[in-house]
């Protein structure tokens, strides 16, 4: 019996890859004043930017502990293997509630084959992590090397992100007021990245949109030195903004020769911390050789 990869949908996965690699997807809770939402589910990110350009606003809750005993417990009963790789604990507290359920279940399943993962990461460069799982396991990998993988892919896996207006972060607590205002005044866009504990963390300040592209693959090539760029899967998200997209995607083919990409929005949970315009690379500081 195939190893089963399952996820939460703060991976940003494309669809197309989630059916093709039969992922399960645990959708993250998005609530505005009036409704409760499943993240990619019963809203999608078009729909939620749209509204958040018009003024709504959103906020997200973890998924119930219900939900993932349904799906552990079919697991138990069907005697499967699985992966359960998570948003990162530093984001979320999906990882811990996973956790806390599975452990509790093993007592009524003590042969419960599930091993749960901290991804220590977001959007794409969580699904990029996803992604090669599930490639491995639909090769018929082994638990073992898959676990490996991943924590080579955990430890080396690259976040660089922008945001267009600082008012969104500013009300999920990561920037004060008085940035938020003053940024917006100077049309000043702040790099963000994750750090190795999975926490978000401004490490820049670009005066001007143009001038981000730019000094985002200035990041990318002091960061991944030790690479061979070529050879990757490169991840990029949007918050519903395709033509910068394409812009950094050609700057990135043109200066490393990168063939394959994943391109997707940023879903409804992260979305609706970070906003429209937002841009996020992510890419391996070192290559994975099997």
């Amino acid at each position: 019996m195939s190893l089963k990869i399952l996820t939460d949908s703060g991976c940003d996965l494309p669809e197309e890859i989630i059916k093709e690699y039969n992922i399960y997807v645990f959708p993250i809770l998005v609530i505005d004043d009036n409704e409760e939402y499943l993240d990619g589910v019963t809203i999608k990110p078009k729909t939620l930017y749209d509204n958040m350009r018009e003024g709504k606003h959103y906020r997200t809750s973890q998924i119930p502990p219900n939900a993932f005993e349904k799906k552990f417990e079919e697991i138990a009963k069907n005697g499967e293997s699985a992966i359960y790789i998570a948003f990162s604990s530093g984001l979320s507290a999906t990882y811990q509630s996973a956790v806390l359920t599975r452990d509790s279940l093993k007592e009524k399943y003590p042969d419960l084959d599930l091993t749960i993962v901290d991804s220590k990461a977001a959007s794409l460069g969580f699904g990029l992590i996803v992604y090669k799982a599930a490639q491995m396991a639909k090769e018929g990998r082994s638990k073992e090397e898959i676990l490996s993988m991943l924590d080579f892919y955990i430890e080396n896996m690259d976040h660089v992100f922008t945001v267009d207006e600082l008012e969104y972060l500013f009300r999920g607590g990561r920037v004060t007021r008085t940035q938020a205002f003053v940024g917006g005044l100077l049309n000043i866009k702040p790099i963000l990245d994750v750090t190795e504990e999975g926490k978000l963390r401004p490490i820049e300040k670009v005066r001007g949109k143009g001038k981000v592209l730019k000094r985002m693959l200035e990041l990318m090539d002091e960061r991944a030195k030790e690479a061979d760029l070529s050879k990757q899967v490169i991840g990029i998200s949007h918050g519903d903004d395709m033509d910068k997209v394409m812009k950094l995607k050609k700057m990135i083919e043109e200066k490393y020769g990168v063939k394959d990409f994943v391109i997707n929005h940023i879903g409804c949970a992260i979305g609706a911390h970070v906003g429209p315009g937002t841009l996020a690379l992510f890419f391996m500081k070192r290559n994975y050789e099997e």
